[in-house]
């Protein structure tokens, strides 16, 4: 069993490092496509911001992922296994055609996916928890959009009589900071998903380590509320190591494909995506980080001309984002179907 758990762990980790690495352009497209930063530079900058969300930000997301989506009498090691590689499966799948889908609902689908298998519909806790993250599809991306609109309008009348040039100087530096916030909240929403997951491992095997003595003794989680602080540094730092080592292919698409965007248009988009993912955050909603950016970036476009948007593109990203839950749910209970024969239910 110790065994088992040790390489789910590594497999959870895994995923946060694919976590990283697939929604780097959450973080750095817009500061990429505006040339404000080189991609190198960017993603040490996002990465170091990633991590500093360790030391910010509470665990209220991890929490709500550990018990909050299925019943904690029906996970197992075997539940959560097929989980991650449902999610993993799925996200590799995205990175390889540059779709920009969501890491966090593919970790919950193949959460959910998994559960379904062993249990059926049963295993789903149908409560507040499901009902935010679904609404949140929607409106995650809606409240970037107008968020990043308005923040448009109002500095296009702020700076309206301020010089191209002297508008441009500004906002080169003003993205780094907003960049800065927008690698935090990714961070705060993202290595937290991976942390209750973890979690709810741990709390499935607890009777295995209650009275482990020694380094085991580490691995023991009485209650899903606690998180032990080397899940929570591994998973940032794992997170924050996906994002140094970038996602090219969605970079390109979300910082030059959706619209085009410059220093003052990728500073409000990136703070409209700021806001509504660290209020999320702190409410406890796993939301999407990538689906808040890229309704940002759309809102601030629109504010040139409706056609300054790529709407075709835009309208395909939407589709990844309807068919991830379901797509990652159901690589995760094939996944249940063979481990569950090898490993156990």
């Amino acid at each position: 069993m110790f065994t088992f758990v040790i390489i789910i762990i590594v497999l959870a980790f895994a995923f946060d490092f694919i976590n990283g690495f697939h929604d780097s352009a959450n973080s750095i497209a817009t500061i990429v496509g505006t040339r404000v930063l080189s991609p190198f530079a960017a993603v040490v900058w996002a990465a170091t911001f990633n991590f500093a969300a360790a030391l910010l930000v509470g665990t209220a997301v991890a929490k709500a992922v550990s018990s909050g989506f299925v019943h904690p009498e029906i996970v197992t090691p075997t539940v959560i296994c097929a989980g991650l590689v449902g999610a993993i499966t799925w996200n590799i799948i995205t990175w390889y055609f540059g779709i920009p889908s969501s890491s966090s609902h593919a970790l919950i689908g193949g959460f959910a996916g998994a559960a379904i298998a062993k249990a059926g519909f049963s295993a789903l806790i149908w409560g507040k928890k499901w009902i935010e993250t679904l609404s949140a599809i929607a409106m995650s991306p809606i409240l970037g959009a107008m968020i990043g609109f308005v923040l448009m309008v109002l500095l296009y009348n702020v700076f309206r009589r301020t010089t191209p040039a002297a508008v441009e100087r500004v906002f080169r530096r003003g993205q780094l900071i907003s960049s800065a916030a927008m690698s935090l909240a990714h961070g705060s929403n993202d290595a937290q998903k991976t942390m209750g997951i973890i979690v709810g491992l741990l709390y499935s095997v607890r009777d295995h380590f209650e009275n482990a003595t020694g380094f085991e003794r580490h691995f023991y989680v009485g209650d899903t509320a606690h998180i032990p602080i080397w899940v929570a540094l591994g998973a940032y730092f794992c997170i924050s190591l996906g994002t140094l080592f970038g996602g090219w292919r969605i970079v390109h698409t979300m910082g030059s494909r959706i619209t085009r965007l410059k220093p003052v248009s990728g500073f409000a988009a990136e703070t409209a995506g700021a806001i509504v993912i660290l209020t999320a955050s702190k409410l406890g909603i796993p939301v999407s980080t990538t689906h808040t950016i890229t309704g940002s970036i759309v809102g601030v476009g629109a504010t040139h001309r409706l056609s300054a948007v790529r709407w075709g593109l835009a309208g395909r990203i939407v589709w990844a984002w309807v068919v991830t839950i379901p797509a990652a749910g159901l690589l995760a209970a094939l996944t249940y179907a063979i481990v569950s024969r090898i490993a156990g239910p």
